[in-house]
């Protein structure tokens, strides 16, 4: 059996020169991200952080956990499947494999910035296990193959049959799609891509609108998204026709659900509904039809659909999904704290979704969604150290569960359905993918963090260094290190909080009078331009040393929310840059939820090098109200310290909150 302990994972952050697929299929977008291989974000950065928690602990831990919780030893079954296994009994859920791809998949994003023989090599290993598995016709899906008489009880007697409500059969071709495209572009290896292919193949040959054909759509969205990717890297057309044929007929089933988003074709859905991780994950999928085929119907209903999320069910946080039941996206301005879900999984799709909008539309309002979630409600999800997690990420905590049971709220070393700790596995290594974009002559520079990219604009090469301490600090420079391309547009976005935005909608506004600053300057000399889409625009001929210097002001500001969110009502949340905070229990000594704050009185702003791996915390000021035995109420002048929202709950369960009482009407 493999031996996790084998993994040895190397230090610094390298870039690897991997063997990739040209881009043979055709977009009817021209944006393109710049692909991750060529963004080399440093280890000092605020992500770079987190990317090394990933590799040395995070991904370690979730190969140890598919030794010890059996998700290896499924596919060992499938390889000798027999009639007296009762998969039910030892199978969790029919998804577990993807524990496995999804693990994979991180593996092989830190594989291409961290070449690593030994880790190159357990992946082989893990990977002669899942080729041994697959069918003689490409069907790959242990819940099923290891007693087709007796599977999982999700799983139905016939291949597909369950595939609408729990057989997960699509989901688990999603996962390993995604995992099998990123080892190809690692390691320039086919072994994955092949496995994945042939149950690519599979499905394109048995799941359709033909008669011999199961006339089957997704249970649990994804592989929309991942047979895109698979045909923009092989060019093969019948993987994006499959995943057109999975949104096409969606509503037209026997499956009809708001829960799956199956209760009407997806061109004519307007409203954000149902689980919040398929939905995410399906418009997500429409966004990359939409992109490759131009599809204007799909674009309507995306565009509705985003603005539906960001103008009526967005929080603050960036995270999605109100409801515990279902998991699910709520009514519109319903987003309680206490009770929030904000699955961790769900801000991923988010995610995913607003960078395919960006590529789709070119404007800046989807990063500035992108960054809030990413910040947020993502990172939130995975402690500082890579070891623990979130599964519901709440805006409010009274110290226990409110979801399905009164257990302290506390992060948890892991859990049986791993859907959110594999998801963070996966994700949080291809973050550097997001920070820049081209089209044609124009360089997007989306997301601010130290590193070094090096890419090509226009066929010639470019090389930019970024250094800043964002998210703690606004300033940041960009210099050119090699400009082969000589004259191009540099599109900086000026973040939507810096503009004076909280969020592109009314849903939530700055409270404060505050007033908005940024500049930047090339060489020492100002930039006056208009900005274009939320990007200030730098067009000029570059050369070897010019240098860039963006100042976006970081004063804390408060934060209203619609007064139609009846939870947020008289009530105000701090944000500094891209980071919402929150108050702790154990920063401050009283009952927060009688905290009233004074939004008129400036807050202070504090370097804490020391505090939750590092960080800059806030201390606001207003009043403590206590009421006495006679009910007679006091009110005494106080400060409020404040934390970053993705840092609570790493030092033992209690009060936090991110909205606070303003006015006396909601003190508890």
């Amino acid at each position: 059996m493999l031996n996790v302990k084998n993994i040895m994972l190397v230090a610094g952050l390298s870039v690897v020169c991997s063997a990739q697929c040209p881009l043979v299929a055709q977009t009817k977008s021209s944006t393109e991200a710049v692909p991750f291989t060529q963004v080399k974000m440093s280890e000092a950065s605020f992500w770079g952080h987190r990317i090394k928690a990933a590799r040395d602990v995070t991904i370690p831990l979730a190969f140890s956990k598919c030794e010890t919780m059996g998700r290896y030893s499924n596919f060992v079954k499938a390889a000798h499947p027999s009639p007296d296994y009762d998969v039910s009994k030892f199978m969790g859920f029919s998804f577990d494999d993807t524990d496995v791809y999804k693990t994979i998949e991180g593996a092989s994003y830190v594989l291409q910035t961290m070449p690593d023989k030994h880790l190159e090599a357990y992946i082989d290993s893990v990977l002669d296990i899942v080729a041994a598995a697959q069918e003689s016709d490409g069907y790959l899906n242990t819940a099923r193959t290891i007693n087709p008489a007796k599977p999982h009880g999700w799983v139905g007697s016939k291949r597909w049959s369950k595939e609408e409500e729990l057989s997960h059969e699509l989901y688990n071709l999603g996962h390993m799609v995604d995992a099998a495209c990123a080892h190809y572009q690692a390691t320039g290896s086919t072994k994955f891509l092949d496995i994945a292919r042939r149950y690519a193949d599979c499905v394109c040959r048995e799941v359709g609108p033909l008669p011999e054909q199961a006339t089957v759509v997704p249970g649990h969205q994804i592989a929309e998204m991942a047979l895109a990717r698979l045909y923009k890297l092989t060019g093969e057309k019948k993987y994006l026709d499959e995943a057109k044929f999975f949104l096409d007929y969606r509503g037209r089933t026997k499956i009809k659900n708001a829960y799956s988003q199956s209760h009407k074709p997806v061109a004519d859905q307007k409203e954000a509904v149902g689980h919040a991780v398929r939905a995410g994950y399906m418009y997500a999928g429409m966004a990359d039809v939409a992109v490759l085929t131009g599809d204007s119907s799909y674009i309507r209903a995306i565009d509705a659909i985003y603005d539906n999320i960001v103008g009526k069910k967005y929080y603050i946080t960036g995270g999605v999904g109100a409801r515990h039941a279902g998991e699910a996206f709520g009514a519109n301005y319903e987003l309680p704290n206490l009770t929030a879900y904000n699955e961790t999984c769900a801000a991923i799709s988010m995610v995913y979704l607003f960078h395919r909008l960006f590529l789709l539309h070119g404007h800046s309002k989807y990063i500035d969604c992108l960054e809030r979630t990413l910040y947020n409600g993502v990172i939130s999800g995975m402690s500082i150290e890579g070891d623990r997690f979130f599964y519901p990420n709440p805006l409010a905590c009274d110290g226990k569960y409110h979801f399905n049971s009164d257990n302290t709220i506390e992060r948890q070393p892991w859990f049986g359905c791993a859907c959110c700790p594999s998801n963070l596995c996966r994700f949080i290594p291809s973050v550097p993918g997001y920070q820049y974009a081209v089209n044609g002559q124009d360089l997007y520079v989306n997301l601010y963090a130290s590193g070094l990219l090096t890419t090509k604009i226009g066929g010639k090469n470019l090389e930019i260094e970024q250094t800043t301490l964002y998210p703690w600090d606004g300033d940041i420079t960009l210099t050119v290190k090699n400009a082969r391309a000589k004259r191009f547009r540099m599109m900086l976005r000026i973040p939507g909080w810096a503009r004076g935005s909280v969020v592109p909608s009314d849903l939530y506004s700055f409270a404060d009078k505050t007033t908005d600053s940024w500049y930047a300057t090339v060489n020492g000399i100002r930039v006056e331009s208009a900005l274009e889409n939320g990007y200030l625009v730098i067009d000029r001929q570059w050369r070897r040393g010019d240098r860039v210097q963006l100042h976006l002001d970081m004063s804390p500001r408060f934060v209203a929310a619609n007064g139609k969110v009846t939870d947020d009502r008289g009530r105000l949340c701090v944000e500094r840059g891209p980071l919402v905070y929150c108050a702790e229990w154990c920063d401050n000594d009283f009952d927060l939820r009688h905290f009233v704050v004074n939004r008129n009185k400036k807050m202070t702003v504090e370097q804490c090098p020391e505090l939750l791996g590092g960080i800059t915390g806030i201390t606001a000021y207003g009043t403590i109200l206590k009421a006495d035995n006679n009910g007679q109420i006091s009110a005494t002048p106080s400060s409020l310290s404040l934390i970053p929202y993705y840092s609570w709950n790493h030092r033992g369960a209690g009060l936090m909150q991110v909205w606070m009482p303003a006015s006396l009407e909601v003190i508890e």
